[in-house]
């Protein structure tokens, strides 16, 4: 606890003046800024973590919330074709994967195939994005630029 700097009383640390004497307190110092969690990320890496298989939905979210990002179209279309990549994921592990769908003539079912290649586009952004290059996939760079749109 603080103490008055005229008469030696304690005070709190919010009070502008003293309740024995009245005498006027030192400021507090100001608290920190919080630091932004985006602001160490460089617009390339941002777009690599997007794409990450199984945890670049976190990227992402915390790309579109930052405000670092928030004019950089092209961060931003990978952030959105990330997380859209994951659902798709996501819509092939939770539905397709419980069925059943055997491959005549091969142990591997339909699902699994599609992790696999949906495993290789994240791999194939991965590599377009650390190049820079704003690549459209089919469906899911339509709903990423409808998104960016929306703003």
């Amino acid at each position: 606890m603080p103490y008055c700097s005229q008469c030696g009383n304690a005070v709190h640390s919010v009070d502008l003046y003293c309740a024995n004497c009245g005498a006027g307190q030192p400021a507090a110092p100001a608290p920190a800024p919080a630091r932004e969690l985006a602001a160490g990320f460089s617009p390339r890496t941002a777009s690599i973590l997007s794409y990450l298989p199984g945890v670049g939905w976190i990227a992402a979210i915390i790309v579109l919330a930052s405000s670092t990002f928030r004019n950089n179209r092209a961060v931003r279309f990978h952030a959105f074709q990330g997380l859209y990549l994951f659902v798709a994921c996501l819509i092939v592990k939770w539905v397709l994967q419980p069925f059943p769908f055997p491959m005549p003539g091969f142990h591997v079912h339909f699902a699994e195939l599609l992790q696999l290649g949906l495993l290789a586009v994240s791999v194939f952004m991965m590599v377009k994005a650390s190049h820079d290059e704003a690549y459209s996939l089919p469906v899911l760079g339509e709903l990423a630029e409808r998104s960016l749109a929306e703003k």
